[in-house]
């Protein structure tokens, strides 16, 4: 049955929240944008005359297509090159989604993202549904076809095993913008001290290239490994200007909550490094460089406003 102008309507209605729910269960905004369209087509394809209740029956096949890439998306990330991180989500991107309570701002924080990853899909899916959009019980387990009393152990578990690996300290607009201020301020001093001061002692240095751009394929780890690839990272170098095509301007901003650096080239994004903050210091940095993990980045970029960048690296 072809699809009244309503039932578009109604579809439509829902996109942000689907596309907020995909991105949160697969880390990547592309994958998101695919698995909301397939949605799309399966509403299209089904009598919606007698879906009784339109929302719950989105988000059950959205939720069930993002199991399926789930599981074929850990395969292919047995392959992937180097690190794999999530897709960062700049400050203001509607697929952020709800940002209501600490939980549903901290769900979608790159530190929670990261752990969501050592999750089994199942639990994966009962977290978000139930933490970031707090979908009863009862209305996951219809989703996922398990017992309620299923979904609520599920939950628990899941819960328990994103708070054993975060410390995240949430903070407001300007602190994550002076905790980027004063980390710049040290990378780029030419000494390793000042750094190493604004780390936690355990801190580690995470980069995705995606085999695309170099990336080290071990995380650095410990204040001062950090410190000193980080020091090195900031110091000006014709090599690094050659392999990124000029000096890239850097701009202080959120993505996904925390305080972020953005390295802008010729209106693309190149970089995207994000600043995991807890109440002993940044105990994370994790930088996202590989292109195709940027190109939402760069349109939301330039279709939204941002000051002056800070200065030009390299």
């Amino acid at each position: 049955m072809a699809l009244t102008m309503n039932d578009v309507d109604r579809f439509e209605a829902s996109r942000p929240r689907l596309e907020a729910i995909a991105y949160r269960l697969l880390g990547s905004a592309s994958e998101a944008e695919d698995a909301v369209q397939e949605t799309f087509l399966r509403w299209q394809a089904a009598d919606v005359e007698h879906v009784e209740v339109p929302e719950a029956w989105l988000t059950k096949v959205l939720t069930n297509l993002c199991l399926n890439q789930l599981t074929s998306a850990r395969a292919r990330r047995e392959t992937y090159v180097g690190q794999w991180l999530p897709e960062p989500l700049l400050a203001g991107d509607p697929m952020l989604g709800p940002a209501d309570t600490a939980e549903q701002r901290e769900s979608v924080s790159y530190a929670v993202l990261v752990l969501l990853e050592r999750l089994s899909p199942n639990e994966r899916a009962v977290y978000v549904l139930r933490e970031a959009f707090d979908y009863p019980h009862r209305e996951i387990a219809g989703m996922l076809d398990i017992t309620e009393a299923a979904s609520q152990q599920i939950f628990h578990r899941a819960k328990k095993h994103v708070a054993d690996g975060k410390a995240r300290t949430e903070i407001d607009e300007a602190a994550a913008r002076r905790v980027v201020d004063e980390f710049l301020a040290a990378a780029t001093s030419g000494e390793t001290e000042p750094l190493v001061r604004l780390l936690t002692q355990d801190a580690i240095s995470i980069g995705d290239g995606g085999g695309k751009v170099p990336a080290r394929t071990k995380a650095f780890e410990g204040a001062l490994a950090v410190a000193k690839f980080m020091r090195g990272l900031f110091k000006p170098g014709k090599a690094k200007r050659a392999l990124v095509g000029g000096s890239p301007e850097v701009h202080a901003t959120t993505a996904n909550g925390d305080p972020a650096i953005v390295a802008v080239l010729d209106g693309r994004v190149v970089g995207v490094m994000c600043l995991e903050v807890t109440a002993e210091g940044i105990a994370a940095v994790r930088n996202q460089a590989n292109p195709d993990k940027l190109e939402r980045a760069t349109r939301h970029w330039a279709a939204a406003e941002h000051g002056e960048p800070l200065f030009r690296a390299f």
